[in-house]
């Protein structure tokens, strides 16, 4: 019997299994594939927003605001890039600026200090490549990038670290109320719990759907993005929006931590909960609206393009609430953006009103700090010899791309988490992330996780479930 079981393992999940793992409770988090971080927590824009677009009063700004002022603490203790490299709004037409005045106001309501608007000169020196017929900005110091799975990562380690018990490919697919407990059908058997956190992300409604009378619809919102080489990672400093509209911030244009170039998302209602495929049209209208602020983009070095869900309510805001008619049952659905910016205030809320709950304590020997796979890219190259020395699978380089090496492969699956396939290896390490997108490493990346992992080349699988990288032939049919 568990304290508290948590649905999904998305950034929201990862946030409060992390805060969990500070008191005495017996905690499992449930998560339906192969590991963390690979639903909206791996695809989306990695930005941490500052809270100037949320509307004062509503849990979008109080968790916005408050999550990511936490930002700078929290990479240093769990390890995990991030960068506050401040954020622009930018107008074309004189006929907008009582529109960027607004948003300025609307972030000042919100606590957000040292806000201003930037024109002519001063604007073209904060970015000198921004097109000629942009006339004003409003400058946000305190907006952040960060890489989401990452940072997801991170957490879900670290609770790891603390006591949490993940089950990855894990499949809820059923849940039932007795007197004083649930109990959770899964395709890995049955699990009973005093308490659950609905953390499921775009499946949040289907588990609140199985309990509760009052229903849930999660409108999956598809964002199509380009993803530039690192080349032109320097294009822009700031992360530059465009004044948002009824369906979001629009398309963005912003260097990663990593150091490429990420303009979109679109922003696309659908009705399939899984399909994150990339269009003509949608990718077209990412370098149109790119295009149209940033002069001489390079579209040439567009190394990928990917697309990611945002799961959205028609109330467009936040639940993060006990059920109104099944006691413990909690709630975290339709956190989009800025659900990333707001998870761990999140996190730290939900735990602390379980903990008040459950009347659990403190543990003594929490540890808050969790260090990452120390990337081989980033050492001098004394660092790199020493490195070298103390184990010389760090000068295997399986990645060329982005100079991953063996070490730092057998790291990622040694980690705290049980993984064993190659998006993985991808989340952690960059491997076949760089400039040929895998297709380099890939082969020597199965054989390491063959050996590391004790499988067969053809067990070996892109993302777990049936999505092996390779077959074995009937040798019948020759």
């Amino acid at each position: 019997m568990y304290d508290v079981a948590i649905v999904g393992a998305g950034v929201i999940g990862a946030c409060v299994a992390r805060e969990l793992s500070r008191f005495a409770l017996n905690v499992v988090v449930l998560e339906k594939d192969a590991d963390v971080a690979t639903g909206s927590s791996r695809a989306n824009s990695g930005i941490v927003h500052a809270g100037y677009h949320t509307l004062p009063g509503t849990l979008k700004a109080k968790y916005n605001i408050s999550g990511q002022r936490m930002f700078d603490k929290l990479a240093e203790e769990l390890d995990f890039p991030f960068i506050r490299n401040g954020s622009l709004v930018v107008i074309k037409d004189e006929s907008d600026l009582p529109a960027l005045e607004e948003l300025k106001a609307r972030g000042e309501a919100n606590g957000l200090d040292n806000l201003y608007i930037a024109r002519n000169g001063a604007l073209k020196e904060l970015e000198p490549n921004l097109n000629a017929d942009i006339c004003a900005a409003l400058v946000i110091p305190s907006g952040g990038i960060v890489s989401p799975y990452e940072m997801t990562i991170a957490f879900a380690e670290n609770a790891a670290q603390n006591g949490i018990e993940f089950i990855l490919d894990c499949q809820v697919t059923g849940i039932s109320k007795n007197e004083n407990h649930f109990s959770i059908q899964t395709s890995k058997g049955t699990i009973s719990a005093n308490t659950i956190v609905n953390a499921a992300g775009m499946y949040s409604d289907e588990i609140n759907n199985m309990l509760s009378a009052d229903k849930l619809t999660i409108q999956p919102r598809r964002g199509e993005y380009c993803l530039l080489d690192k080349t032109e990672g320097a294009m822009v400093k700031h992360t530059i929006f465009q004044l948002p509209n009824k369906m979001g911030k629009g398309v963005l244009i912003t260097p990663t931590v990593d150091g490429n170039l990420l303009l979109g998302p679109t922003s696309t209602d659908q009705s399939s909960k899984a399909d994150v495929s990339t269009s003509v049209d949608g990718l077209n209208d990412v370098l149109t609206q790119a295009g149209s602020v940033l002069k001489q983009l390079p579209t040439y070095k567009i190394i990928t393009s990917f697309s990611g869900l945002r799961s959205w309510l028609a109330t467009d805001e936040f639940v993060i609430e006990e059920s109104s008619d099944i006691s413990g049952l909690i709630n975290l659905c339709g956190i989009d953006s800025p659900g990333l910016s707001a998870a761990p205030a999140i996190g730290v809320e939900v735990a602390q009103m379980l903990a008040k709950r459950l009347n659990a304590t403190e543990k003594e020997n929490f540890n808050p700090i969790r260090k990452g796979i120390r990337p081989f890219r980033n050492m001098k190259d004394e660092e790199r010899k020493v490195a070298i020395k103390e184990n010389p699978d760090y000068g295997h380089i399986i990645c060329r791309c982005e100079s991953v090496t063996k070490a730092e492969i057998i790291a990622a699956l040694r980690s705290p988490l049980a993984i064993n396939n190659l998006d993985a290896i991808k989340r952690r390490t960059r491997a076949g992330m760089g400039r040929c997108q895998g297709g380099f490493c890939w082969m020597r990346l199965l054989d390491i996780i063959a050996d590391e992992c004790g499988l067969t080349l053809t067990q070996v699988t892109k993302s777990g479930g049936q999505t092996n990288i390779l077959i074995e032939k009937n040798k019948s049919s020759f």
